[in-house]
């Protein structure tokens, strides 16, 4: 394989000049997998591109959902050295092509047959007017309620399918002096949570009125009154010390017993796989009440970058993340699913079933939705107003009226 690989790569990598000679391939890759399961599934890209001749520069970013990173993506851009690659994801993608900042990789994605193994919505987040700039790692779905199976059996709940249902388990565990739900007190994460219910109140064609159309009656509407009611209920059930939690913390609390549910995305079954936990006897999942599905896709943009080693990393780096091996051992790592529609599941995880199942469903009935809180349905403007009001609403006693007023102004006021 590494032989072939490189191959693949080496005629892009021919330095000119009197005496040719091949180029190794270099990538400095930003990104913000930092966590247990996060770094791990970073590593296996490292060794499989080390392996196939390249050489690799870590570029680490903790924190803020990916925000800081992009804080450091920024600085390296005006200061006219870009990262080789960068994870990036949704309408960012766009925008970086349109300040002239992305590669074209059309080569590569046309020698691979990329067109012929991705779904053609997950496709589309990867071009920019028509020529391939990012390629895709995965597919992860937002709306999952996990949930330690020990507290859950000890106290007679069953994984909800309604949000009443959730609500009336986390006042049975809260009366017995157990925390209802894990939680980190940062503003993307509260953007989570909401996103979740209101997919789960609403319904997929709210949501896709409200936080991808920006329909200005149903920000308003008494729909999202109800979503933000279900908002202070769900505040009252997280624990006193939530404020600036990282997430991967509050999903400890749920492997280490201190806490009984946790909605997060399904980068958090890495954590628990990481840490040696079986789904089905030590953590149990479950999609959020209601249905359809809210996709987080994490990707890798390619910025124009100077000299053939670093071109050649490019290229070796897009083929090798679309490689099935990859896109296999990569997401049996990070929790997710691969983007490539053929790759065998057989070694994957229940939950990993149940999530390419329902995506599937969703992709045929037209509820698999971008998630606006990880970056997939809004361009930053946007979707920070949102979360804004979102966050002030849940750390204040601001009425559910209150909200929504806020949140439709917000919104208006953003473009």
């Amino acid at each position: 394989m590494r032989q072939t690989a490189f191959a693949a790569v080496s005629a892009f990598a021919l330095v000119a000049g009197a005496g040719t000679a091949i180029a190794e391939p270099k990538a400095e890759v930003l990104h913000w997998w930092t966590s247990g399961g996060e770094a791990k599934s970073v590593a296996v890209l490292k060794d499989e591109f080390t392996a196939n001749g390249g050489s690799w520069t870590d570029m680490p970013v903790a924190g803020g959902g990916g925000d800081a990173a992009m804080t450091a993506l920024r600085a390296r851009v005006l200061s006219g050295n870009p990262p080789t690659a960068v994870q990036l994801k949704g309408p960012a993608i766009q925008e970086w092509y349109e300040e002239g900042a992305l590669a074209d990789i059309s080569d590569v994605a046309e020698a691979e047959n990329w067109a012929a193994v991705l779904p053609e919505a997950i496709a589309s987040h990867m071009k920019c007017d028509g020529t391939w700039c990012a390629v895709p790692v995965n597919v992860h779905r937002v709306d999952w309620i996990w949930a330690n199976a020990e507290i859950l059996a000890a106290n007679g709940i069953e994984m909800p399918k309604t949000w009443d249902e959730f609500n009336a388990a986390a006042e049975k565990l809260k009366a017995a002096g157990i925390t209802p739900l894990a939680h980190g007190g940062q503003a993307w994460q509260d953007a989570t949570v909401f996103e979740t219910v209101a997919l789960g109140i609403g319904g997929p064609d709210f949501y896709r009125k409200a936080f991808v159309e920006l329909d200005p009656a149903t920000l308003k509407s008494d729909t999202m009154k109800a979503v933000f009611d279900e908002m202070r209920i769900l505040r009252g059930f997280v624990d006193d010390n939530f404020s600036g939690r990282d997430w991967n913390l509050a999903t400890a609390m749920v492997m280490n017993g201190e806490a009984a549910f946790q909605i997060m995305g399904d980068w958090a079954k890495g954590e628990f796989l990481a840490a040696g936990k079986v789904p089905g006897k030590d953590f149990l999942c479950a999609s959020t009440p209601g249905d359809g599905f809210l996709y987080n896709v994490d990707s890798f943009a390619m910025f124009k970058v100077d000299g053939a080693d670093r071109i050649a990393g490019q290229k070796l780096l897009a083929k090798l993340v679309m490689g099935p091996n990859f896109q296999k051992v990569f997401n049996l790592n990070k929790g997710s699913i691969p983007a490539r529609t053929d790759v065998p599941l057989d070694e994957f995880d229940m939950c990993a079933h149940i999530s390419a199942d329902d995506m599937k469903a969703s992709a045929a009935n037209g509820s698999l939705l971008p998630s606006y809180a990880h970056g997939m349905a809004l361009r930053g403007a946007q979707a920070g107003a949102i979360t804004d009001v979102v966050t002030a609403h849940f750390n204040s006693d601001m009425s559910s009226d209150e909200a929504v007023q806020m949140l439709a102004d917000a919104v208006a006021n953003s473009f």
